[in-house]
């Protein structure tokens, strides 16, 4: 037991620098390591038991590298910056995969756990993972097929074009229509 009021210690002493969690403490009365606490093991339930785990990983995916990402280039620090870069084209990566595989995923138990871990293993600056994957597979797979992509996404361009033309000049026709038949009425 003292072990465990030892650990609420250490936490309480570095959330001490959070005043929204100060201004929680006073206002609820709840000690702020206790809030902290139960909201990690309640994240972590709604994630294990899968009960809108898709947008708490979407959520724990975007919200601290974005933040980062926005510290990074805002301190000009390129390493940092360098490292934000790498893991936003991992999760791309991740993402687009996610996409097409997603109907086999989702008979996979837990598997938003297993998304979040790795996740955060890629995020996380200790652990480096997202250097390691580009690294290790993405950047030859990109630099070897950096043609082929470069075509699709022109392909792509192309293609959004003419549709925008082809719904752009369809609303059109739409709107004549109508305005035609309210001079009618």
């Amino acid at each position: 037991m003292d072990a465990i009021h030892a650990q609420l210690a250490q936490i309480r002493a570095r959330l001490d620098d959070v005043p929204a969690l100060q201004k929680l403490e006073e206002q609820t009365s709840i000690p702020k390591e206790y809030a902290v606490v139960s909201g990690a093991v309640s994240l972590i339930f709604l994630i294990f038991f899968g009960i809108g785990a898709g947008v708490l990983c979407n959520a724990i995916g975007f919200l601290y590298p974005a933040f980062k990402s926005f510290q990074a280039l805002e301190n000009r620090v390129s390493s940092e910056v360098t490292q934000w870069l790498i893991y936003w084209v991992v999760f791309s990566f991740f993402s687009i995969i996610e996409v097409f595989v997603d109907v086999l995923l989702y008979w996979i138990p837990f598997y938003y756990s297993f998304k979040v871990a790795f996740l955060l293993w890629a995020m996380m600056p200790q652990t480096r993972g997202a250097k390691f994957l580009y690294d290790s597979f993405l950047k030859d797979f990109l630099k070897k097929n950096e043609s082929k992509i470069d075509a699709a996404l022109k392909d792509a361009k192309t293609s959004a074009g003419k549709v925008a033309v082809e719904a752009s000049g369809a609303a059109k026709e739409v709107a004549a229509s109508f305005a035609s038949s309210l001079k009618d009425d």
